[in-house]
Parts: C-alpha cells; sequence; structure tokens
C-alpha cells in the first residue's frame, strides 16, 4: 500500500532513551516518557502548531514563495474553510477568483514577500481599465489583502507585507475614473404581478413567500420542512445556514398567514430534511404545460416523453440555488415582455417588463414595513443587528418627505 504523503508524523519511541519522539523537518523532538499523557500532550502541541503553520515548523526560516504558490496554498486552504455545516461550499470562496486571477496574471512569479502597495495600486488600476464598479473594486482589493493576511498568519510571508498593503486606502466616490454602480432598489408591485404568470407555481410561491417575509433569496432556497416551527399562530423559519451564521447570530423568519397559504401545498411531504421547494416539480409542471398547449394531436409525432435524453448532463436538484432562482425569474421577465408587446420585437426596443432578480424583493418588504410601522420594525423584520444596514434596504418613504416639504417649504 502506497504511503499516506498528507498523514501526520508518527509518534515513535526512542529505545536508547525510553523517551516518545516526532521528526518534524529533520529534527527529533523529545516529548517526554514514552506512552505517558504529557508526551502525548506535548506531541498535539509539537504537530498541531507545525499544521497550523503549513506543516513547517513556526520557527524556521520563510519560504520564498511567488504569488502564484501563495494564492495556491490560500486556495487550498479556503475549499476547505468556507463550507456548509453539510460539507457544501459556499459562494464566498467563488468572491476571491476574480481578483486573484488578475494578481496572477500580473504578479505571478514575484516573490510573495516583495509584493507591495505599489503593485496593488496597479492592480487595482487594471480592475478599473476593466470597467469594474469602485464598489467591486474595493470588495476585490481587500479579498486580496486577506489573502497576504492568511500568509501573514501562516508565517509565509512577514508580517510587514501584510502591513504595507493596509496603507492603499480605498477608492472614495468621485475620487477615481472607476464607474460608480447603482445601488440596488425595490422593484414596482405591478412588474413583480406581470412575471409571476409566467413562472412555475414553484417559484411563484418563492417569489410571493420572499416578498411578505423579507428573507434572503438563499434562505427561501434552503428551506426545510423541519425548519418551520408551526405551532404558533405566526409560524418561525429558522434556517440552519445563512448569511451570518459564521457569526453565531441567529435568525428567525416570520411566516404570517396569507405567506403560510402560500406554503401549506408545499409542506405534504413527511421528511422533515426534505427541501420545501424542487426543482423537479418544477421542471415536471413546466413539461405538463407545454403538453397541454400542444397543438399536434397526440397520433402524430412524438408522444410526451418519448424524445427525452436518457441521460441528460445536467438533472434537476434537491433545491433551487440563488442563481438559478435568480435565473428562473429572469427568463419570465423576457417570455413576459414579449407578451406585452404582442410577441413582436422590433430592434432594440425598450423593456416594457425589464429584468429585475430576487434579492429586489427583500428591498421591496424592508421598504413597505419601514413606511407603516418605522425603521425599528423594519430591522426586526430584515434580521439585521444595526439600523444602518438596514437602512440600505428600507428605502426612505418619499410621499413623506414631499408632504413635509410642501407644508413647511
Amino acid at each position: 500500500m502506497p504511503r499516506l504523503v498528507r498523514s501526520n508524523p508518527s509518534y515513535r519511541k526512542h529505545r536508547a532513551s525510553g523517551q516518545a519522539l516526532v521528526t518534524l523537518e529533520g529534527r527529533d523532538f523529545y516529548l517526554g516518557p514514552w506512552r505517558t499523557q504529557a508526551s502525548l500532550d506535548e506531541y498535539d502541541r509539537v504537530v498541531g502548531e507545525w499544521l497550523a503553520a503549513g506543516r513547517r515548523l513556526p520557527g524556521s526560516k520563510m519560504p520564498d514563495l511567488a504569488v502564484v504558490e501563495l494564492c495556491d496554498r490560500f486556495l487550498n486552504f479556503a475549499r476547505t474553510y468556507y463550507v456548509q455545516p453539510d460539507g457544501r461550499p459556499t459562494k464566498h470562496l467563488g468572491h476571491f477568483r476574480a481578483g486573484i486571477k488578475l494578481l496572477v496574471q500580473l504578479y505571478a512569479c514575484t516573490l510573495a514577500a516583495n509584493f507591495g502597495p505599489v503593485a496593488l495600486e496597479n492592480i487595482r488600476n487594471a480592475m478599473i481599465t476593466k470597467g469594474w464598479s469602485r464598489v467591486y473594486v474595493n470588495q476585490q482589493v481587500q479579498k486580496i489583502k486577506a489573502v497576504f493576511r492568511w500568509g501573514a498568519s501562516k508565517q509565509l510571508i512577514p508580517g510587514e507585507t501584510y502591513q504595507g498593503l493596509l496603507s492603499l486606502n480605498g477608492l472614495r466616490a468621485g475620487k477615481s475614473a472607476a464607474r460608480e454602480s447603482i445601488p440596488v432598489a425595490p422593484v414596482a408591485e405591478e412588474i413583480v404581478e406581470a412575471t409571476i404568470p409566467f413562472l412555475s407555481s414553484t417559484v411563484a410561491a418563492m417569489v410571493k413567500l420572499q416578498s411578505l417575509t423579507g428573507a434572503r433569496p438563499g434562505e427561501i432556497c434552503s428551506m426545510k420542512i423541519g425548519e418551520i416551527d408551526r405551532t404558533g399562530p405566526t409560524w418561525e423559519y429558522r434556517p440552519a445556514t445563512h448569511k451570518n451564521a459564521y457569526r453565531g447570530q441567529n435568525r428567525i423568519i416570520y411566516i404570517g398567514p396569507r405567506a403560510q397559504q402560500i406554503l401549506r401545498p408545499f409542506l405534504m411531504r413527511l421528511d422533515p430534511k426534505a427541501y420545501v421547494f424542487s426543482p423537479a416539480e418544477s421542471l415536471a409542471e413546466i413539461r405538463q404545460r407545454r403538453s397541454d398547449a400542444r397543438k399536434t394531436p397526440l397520433e402524430y409525432g412524438n408522444l410526451p416523453g418519448t424524445n427525452r435524453v436518457r441521460r441528460p448532463r445536467k438533472q434537476p436538484g434537491d433545491f433551487y440555488d440563488v442563481s438559478s432562482y435568480r435565473r428562473s425569474i429572469a427568463y419570465a421577465c423576457v417570455r413576459a415582455d414579449r407578451w406585452a408587446k404582442g410577441g413582436v420585437v422590433v430592434g432594440n426596443d425598450e423593456r416594457i417588463i425589464p429584468t429585475w432578480h430576487p434579492h429586489q424583493l427583500r428591498h421591496n418588504c424592508g421598504t413597505q414595513v419601514r413606511a407603516e410601522f418605522g425603521l425599528e420594525a423594519a430591522q426586526a423584520i430584515l434580521g439585521h443587528r444595526s439600523l444602518a444596514a438596514t437602512q440600505i434596504y428600507a428605502e426612505k418613504n418619499k410621499e413623506i418627505a414631499q408632504k413635509i416639504a410642501a407644508t413647511i417649504g
């Protein structure tokens, strides 16, 4: 059987002295009398420090890592760190890829210890040239800094290298050539209502439920039957995974009578681990809808289901993810726009039904709750720890401001 290269160093006995020892990087570390608890504790400490330092002795000379090698080691770490409790990777790892890709393209062979703020500013200028927005540029620069912060914490690069990168401040609005991004705004209710008929009943229920609860798109997609407490008049949904779970925060989404009516048809399954909204059921409904709209008689042409690929490359998953949820809405917006135009599209007509995304529904709910019940109520519904975060999602009521201006102005 081949030797496991990534296995931990063995706990061995030094016969001449009767002591336990472990060998790291060619050096023998004596741990104390063989098979005593003190020697086992010392083994755990020595090997633990060695593993934490990236399989290096903490006091040893730092390796001459190139930037590409540092990025590779960081990504290997991130693949095991940014995961959900069930082992599925989170989206956080993907947030690093754009910045790291540009970093490697420009400075792959540069020694990581020599990478400084001038080089980081050069990468930032390249991001601006690519047309990235100012907010996105600042985010990606922070991700690059995080890579070097990790390298410094593992003693792969000098701490001074990371400290030097901190001297580069973020771009300020109006102080750079980077374009400004358009803030996410609520979507008009009539636009949502015009899109819903072109969605499957499953995705339509997800849209309606999110509009009423103010939940994040990911919280709607990952909803499981067993996570919904239906004992009281107001149901409570406690998602096992959510945006701030790693911070130790609890998240409770309250489901009122109207939202309960939307959910009930999807709660018939007995398995508490089953996802509420199933893409397979949605696909079956779409196929049935196409079959019902068929104009060719059944005795002519292909019978329903006979022209399907036996082993398709992609199968519907157990649950929607945020991307598939967003794409379903985008496709429905296109179909709704064609229907609104009578099926005629000439050139680049202006859209009657613009494309919107599910995150805007959260802004809709926050704005409505703020207008009717106040900012603190919106904070409670949206699950924010600070009012400053709530103000981003809950738009100010313009009508109230206009009335005040008309009265005192």
